[in-house]
């Protein structure tokens, strides 16, 4: 029984340790995307769509 203590022990000390080494490299800026905004630019051609008034005036009006 005291085997499963000392397992969920070193379980919590593994599992706090990796959170703690992943808050240290996303504040060190690891994660960030450096590669998307170079190619951003790339992708920008998208149509803008102009809104057009459609309404009809009739000759009675």
């Amino acid at each position: 029984m005291s085997v499963i203590y000392i397992l969920l022990t070193v379980s919590v000390v593994v599992g706090v340790t990796f959170f703690v080494i992943f808050i240290m490299a996303v504040r060190s800026g690891q994660y960030d995307d450096d590669y998307t905004p170079s190619v951003r630019m790339l992708f920008e051609d998208e149509l803008v769509k102009e809104q057009t008034n459609t309404t009809k005036q009739t000759k009675t009006d």
